[in-house]
């Protein structure tokens, strides 16, 4: 039976005059500026003002956040100052890119950590094949002779330790030589920890810069779902463009804004970081104000964002294998496949998210496209009959667009972009 529940629409459209915002309390809820730090698709980072308009109305004092989908921590980001932020992600790498917008990166900055990697590298490059390094100036046929070579290192053998970027990915995203960058700082981050020389934010902290270098030094288009071949003249030199980018540069320019940043606005404010699955995190949670940005297509996160979850775990995984071939994601066995992914789970996903949230006495605050894998309109009246006759439900619309990562015409797509509000009573 439908519940007495009020549903309101208020259409909010983008343009050069910026919305009207009636809720006494909405300037307080203004996000602040951030740094990003990776290529991320779906990133709401650009219409962190109208979520904001959508805390004002829900939100209370002091009341955790809880973003349940963190991905590349937007909410920490814009929100992180006006109250405690649990940021939860079932991928290891958003708690460690949320850290940076939460907790104060204090120590590391004593550290010069491309000096400390630097002898690294020039010891595992002396023992690797000397015929792995991309020149300026080469025809298609030796580019791809070289990309060959690169990718061939998957089936060696390595004498040192740290060698997982170099082994699995040269010759895809990144040169071998990118790959012994990454590895190396990695090793070095890992060796400041051990010894207690700086302490987990600190270390989160050096590895979002290497994300972030990793991000900006690949010869893809922002993730890593596949990487590209050199087909033509013309990709060619766009690859090898890529392939000739420094990690280290990167890295050490990264590093120096995002420590000003970070050192000036992250302020701890009892946040937490947690990798779970969001009803596990949802289970014990007190009350909250929940913020769900779920998926919204049947493609997984997991597919594009693979390469920094390994990053992050550094764990030699296994990788899928098709036709006895390792497949050309080079992805891991075990990433994670989201149900608001798969068309025939997606309404169970969502009965679950928002009983999980009733059941907490929380508020909730639920971002869905009209893309998404299920309609909009059905997904209203889901949480309408879910939340039942204690909550009140509406909604608010507004258009933007949405970044694909891609490199084709439709690499930006308008979208309709809509808040489902729910509040206890």
């Amino acid at each position: 039976m439908q519940m007495d529940v009020a549903v309101k629409n208020l259409e909010v459209v983008s343009g050069d005059v910026e919305p009207v915002v009636e809720h006494p309390l909405a300037e307080h809820y203004l996000p602040r500026a951030y740094p990003q730090v990776i290529k991320y698709m779906g990133s709401k980072a650009s219409i962190l003002r109208f979520i904001g308009e959508g805390l004002s109305e829900i939100h209370e004092p002091n009341k955790p956040i809880v973003d349940l989908f963190a991905g590349a921590g937007a909410i920490s980001g814009g929100f992180g100052h006006l109250a405690p932020v649990i940021s939860n992600d079932i991928q290891s790498y958003s708690a460690t890119i949320a850290s940076i917008y939460l907790h104060p990166a204090n120590k590391i900055g004593k550290f010069d950590i491309i000096s400390l990697a630097r002898p690294l590298v020039e010891a595992k490059l002396a023992v690797l094949p000397k015929d792995l390094f991309y020149l300026d100036e080469l025809t298609l046929e030796k580019f791809n002779e070289l990309e060959k070579r690169n990718r061939s290192l998957l089936e060696m053998d390595f004498s040192f330790n740290y060698h997982l970027f170099t082994k699995y990915y040269s010759g895809t995203w990144w040169s071998a030589e990118q790959c012994v960058w990454i590895d190396s700082i990695r090793e070095i981050l890992d060796d400041l920890y051990e010894k207690k020389k700086i302490d987990v934010s600190n270390f989160r902290f050096g590895l979002t810069c290497l994300m972030h270098a990793m991000a900006y030094t690949s010869q893809g288009t922002g993730h890593y779902a596949q990487y590209r071949d050199a087909n033509t003249a013309s990709s060619m030199k766009d690859i090898n463009k890529y392939r000739r980018q420094s990690v280290a540069t990167y890295f050490s320019r990264k590093f120096e804004g995002l420590l000003r940043w970070n050192l000036a606005n992250a302020i701890d404010k009892g946040h937490q970081l947690v990798s779970l699955d969001y009803r596990e995190c949802l289970e014990n949670l007190q009350p909250s104000v929940v913020y769900a940005d779920p998926p919204y297509a049947f493609v997984h996160y997991s597919r594009f964002y693979h390469a920094i979850e390994t990053l992050v775990k550094y764990d030699y995984p296994d990788l899928q294998i098709k036709g006895g071939v390792v497949v050309k994601g080079r992805y891991r066995v075990d990433r994670h496949q989201s149900p608001f992914c798969i068309r025939t789970q997606v309404r169970s996903a969502f009965i679950d998210l928002f009983s999980g949230v009733k059941e907490s006495a929380s508020d909730l605050l639920l971002s869905y496209s009209n893309t998404g894998m299920i309609d909009i309109d059905e997904l209203i009246n889901l949480a309408t009959d879910s939340f039942g006759e204690h909550y009140e439900v509406w909604y608010e619309n507004i258009d933007h667009d949405h970044m694909t990562m891609g490199r084709r015409n439709d690499r930006a797509r308008q979208v309709k972009e809509s808040l489902i509000m729910a509040k206890k009573r």
